[in-house]
């Protein structure tokens, strides 16, 4: 009995010993992975400028994106600044979608003390193709990374608009989508 009793208890101490093996575990591995893209980004490559002109009767001046300048109105001058659409170059990341936002002041205005004004409106376009309303509001890099926004714009001038040099800020951003 005495044998009995500690081939027993040796057989007990065995499969105590050998529980966690009979247990199931389970096991798996991920692959993590991280892709670091260009950052967008965008420099002015022109500035929008609306030439010289007359008030004449007052009216409206408009550079179109592809920077042909028309006149109702206002008087066109052939001397002093060539009219061009402001052109912004966009960087980043081959073949990605992205968002167009612009701001812009609601006018140009002179540096007088109390500032003489022209009311600003400003359209956009992706191809310089000369559109004189509506907005880029998206675009797609090529697959160099690459793409340009053109920036036109129409002044309401006023028949007693006073001479002098007018100015305000157009400000494009750009972002990933």
């Amino acid at each position: 009995m005495k044998n009995l009793s500690t081939i027993v208890r040796l057989a007990i101490v065995s499969v105590i010993s050998f529980a966690p093996s009979l247990g199931f575990a389970a096991s798996a591995t991920t692959t993590s992975t991280a892709t670091v893209i260009t950052p967008i980004a965008i420099t002015k490559a022109a500035d929008l400028v609306f030439g010289d002109f007359a008030a004449g009767a007052g009216g409206d001046v408009t550079v179109a994106t592809n920077g042909a300048r028309t006149a109702t109105g206002a008087i066109l001058s052939t001397a002093g600044a060539t009219p061009t659409a402001a052109k912004f170059d966009v960087t980043g990341n081959a073949n990605s979608t992205y968002s167009i936002s612009t701001s812009a002041a609601a006018s140009l205005s002179d540096s007088a003390t109390t500032p003489n004004t022209m009311a600003l409106t400003v359209f956009s376009d992706l191809t310089g193709g000369g559109a004189t309303t509506g907005a880029a509001s998206s675009g797609t890099l090529s697959a160099g990374g690459t793409q340009s926004v053109y920036l036109g714009g129409t002044l309401t001038v006023g028949a007693t608009q006073v001479a002098g040099t007018y100015t305000g800020d157009v400000t494009i951003t750009v972002e990933y989508n």
